[in-house]
């Protein structure tokens, strides 16, 4: 029976993989950069709204990128300090002093109104003030973390992108920060699975009924954002990014998400614990807090990427070719497939191979984020904790 179990195991794994590496929109593919794009005739005005809390330490690094944007037309920045405790709103004024470029206006909303998220409420207050600051409202808005460093140029390519392709909301997954062993081996696998789970080209198709965005870099229509009645319409979302980009979709609004050229994250994460609370304080939120999905997550993971591995080594321990077979194709299937991602990171192939290792760590947090939200604990950020949406 044990033989026959692990037979079906590693069948049913390979199978998974031929299907993940030929039919689920090629996620595995890293050349989804921005849409051939040319300059429009005239350049829309433009907000850019940047939510804040305790970001002294990458704010140095960060704003003045946005401040020193090489952008045509008309252009400004609203940073809004939410509850900060570590001068984040002083340092941004002190930085906009010494770094001549956009006009810079810093702002703070106050506590989140109740049924609110933090994220959120902030850009509510940015884009209410980016929206009536001026006679006419700017054409686009651009929400971006305040870990996020732009290129010169980042500004004016997303916007002669949406322009030139007519879309609503045009995201780049900015580039994470990958500097010390840990970072390496889970940051580029991150993004992997998030590719996985919402392929970056099925998501740009016209008809497309997959929805998602990178809530780093987002540039967002005005009129789509009134017309999806955002951020209003998806105030409980812990996972804003994707809730924003299907709100402008079920709307009307085309969106499109690839991986950034000239976007990076500077915020660290020096340590495992730092990279397990960035992945487990939101991922019960995605699976929606149901048990179920979590126990179908859980085994997903297992024959889907430590199937192949066990299957390899058991098959070889008992002398049964098949079983090793299939375990090894899978996992050379997961290999070569991981290898774009871990090249557009700038790390060594070799490291294609740990996938599994990376993955089980991945497990591992998805259900210490269901424990520390039964423990009243999750979906937690920088002091606050968000009740699951029907509780809020």
């Amino acid at each position: 029976m044990g033989l026959i179990t692990a037979a079906c195991a590693a069948y049913a794994s390979l199978a998974a993989w031929l299907w993940l590496t030929f039919a689920q929109g090629m996620f595995w593919r890293t050349d989804v950069r921005l849409p051939p794009r040319t300059a429009p005739t005239r350049w829309p005005s433009v907000a850019i709204v940047v939510p804040a809390r305790d970001e002294a330490e990458v704010l140095p690094r960060s704003l003045p990128s946005l401040i020193a944007q090489d952008y045509p037309g008309e252009a400004e920045i609203v940073l809004v300090d939410d509850g900060s405790t570590d001068g984040t709103g002083d340092l941004a004024r002190r930085l906009a002093a010494e770094h001549p470029g956009l006009p810079l206006t810093v702002a703070s909303p106050g506590d989140p109104a109740p049924g609110w998220t933090g994220k959120l409420w902030a850009l509510r207050h940015g884009i209410g003030i980016a929206r009536t600051a001026h006679a006419a409202e700017p054409d686009f808005l651009l929400l971006t973390d305040a870990d996020i460093a732009h290129e010169p140029d980042s500004l004016r390519e997303l916007v002669a992108a949406a322009t030139s392709a007519d879309l609503d909301l045009v995201s780049q997954m900015a580039r994470l920060r990958v500097a010390c062993l840990w970072e390496r081996l889970v940051v580029p696998a991150f993004v992997y699975f998030f590719a996985q789970l919402y392929p970056f080209r099925r998501i740009n198709r016209p008809s497309a009924r997959t929805a998602a965005a990178a809530g780093g870099c987002v540039l967002l229509r005005t009129e789509a954002a009134v017309r999806a009645g955002v951020p209003d319409s998806i105030r409980q979302a812990v996972i804003d990014d994707v809730s924003l980009a299907r709100a402008v979709q079920r709307s009307g609004g085309r969106i499109w998400l690839g991986l950034a050229e000239r976007v990076d994250s500077v915020r660290p994460y020096p340590a495992l614990a730092d990279l397990w609370r960035m992945v487990s304080r939101s991922a019960y939120a995605q699976l929606r807090h149901q048990p179920l999905l979590l126990a179908g997550t859980v085994a997903g993971l297992v024959l889907v990427y430590l199937v192949p591995p066990a299957a390899l080594a058991a098959g070889l321990a008992t002398g049964r070719p098949a079983i090793a077979w299939a375990g090894g194709l899978a996992w050379l299937l997961m290999t070569g497939t991981y290898v774009p991602m871990l090249r557009y990171y700038r790390q060594p192939a070799v490291l294609a191979p740990l996938l599994p290792l990376t993955a089980l760590l991945y497990l591992l947090m998805t259900a210490d984020s269901a424990v520390q939200h039964y423990r009243g604990r999750g979906a937690s950020w920088k002091g606050r904790t968000y009740a699951r949406p029907s509780d809020a």
